[in-house]
């Protein structure tokens, strides 16, 4: 066995009981983030290439500092976002709501859809359907002045490895409450990942010491930035124009009856995710 593989055995178990969920992924993934390689490679880094800053890494993550902000990198879909400080980190769970969107947005017979995504952050949903949808035009919404920043350099990176997304994202700063009021009544669909945790809820060290409050904390019951989207999304759409909203997974059931018939929403459904929990809510402008 190489050095290096030794070194992420010992790191792996150290990660762990530092209760770190992944340990030997992520010991692999600093351990190919210091070395320059690809995670299937790392049998192949020679002994006296093995550089000792991957300790300090291995610390850092030991210490809950979100494995993202050591390398750098998020993925989301077919993305390789930019993040750290002070946006928040895109989850795997937001893909399975994306993909609906980019499902949906595929059938429609609309020359070039038009999306609103609020509380954009990284970028991650705004750019994968630019991405997935090259005809959408996406305006991503974003009130946090730093989170807006990660949201610009992410549009420029993605412009430039995908030349067919750039000009398809427009991102607008302010708050979504307020934002795209030339676009009344004219968007195609509305998607949003809000803060959705009730105020005094557990978190992970990496969530609740990392992730921006901002993009976690959503009132005494976790539900105030999403009766928001509603009204914003009851403005924004046109008749039978589409709304996916990520919530927490013991929200289901609070967040369909937000979207009810009564406020001119039609076919509200539940949505789970990879492993089976309400983690969406889709509806219908009537």
């Amino acid at each position: 066995m190489s050095l290096l593989l030794d070194e992420i055995a010992v790191a792996a178990a150290r990660l762990a009981g530092a209760g770190v969920e992944s340990p030997r992924t992520d010991a692999e993934l600093i351990a190919a983030h210091v070395h320059g390689v690809g995670r299937g490679e790392l049998p192949m880094v020679p002994d006296e290439s093995f550089d000792p800053r991957f300790w300090d890494e291995i610390a850092r993550r030991a210490a809950r500092e979100p494995l993202q902000h050591i390398t750098g990198l998020a993925y989301f879909r077919y993305l390789d976002l930019e993040v750290g400080p002070g946006v928040f980190v895109p989850r795997p769970e937001t893909e399975v709501m994306t993909g609906w969107a980019i499902d949906r947005l595929t059938e429609m017979d609309v020359a070039e859809p038009v999306v609103a995504d609020l509380g954009t952050g990284s970028g991650a949903i705004a750019l994968a359907i630019a991405q997935e949808v090259p005809r959408a035009r996406v305006h991503a919404v974003e009130a946090d002045p730093l989170a807006g920043q990660w949201t610009e350099r992410n549009i420029a990176r993605c412009a430039a490895a995908a030349p067919h997304t750039a000009g398809r994202v427009t991102l607008h700063r302010g708050d979504f409450a307020s934002a795209l009021g030339e676009l009344d009544g004219a968007v195609d669909l509305v998607i949003s990942n809000p803060p959705y945790i009730p105020a005094g809820a557990w978190v992970p060290p990496e969530v609740g010491e990392y992730d921006p409050a901002t993009a976690l904390w959503g009132g005494a019951d976790g539900l105030d930035a999403i009766r928001r989207i509603e009204a914003a999304a009851s403005r924004l759409l046109r008749p039978r124009g589409l709304l996916a909203v990520e919530h927490g997974a013991p929200q289901g059931s609070a967040v369909y009856w937000v979207f009810a018939e009564e406020r001119g929403w039609r076919e509200t459904r539940n949505h789970q995710d990879l492993s089976g929990r309400d983690r969406f809510v889709t509806a219908m402008r009537a």
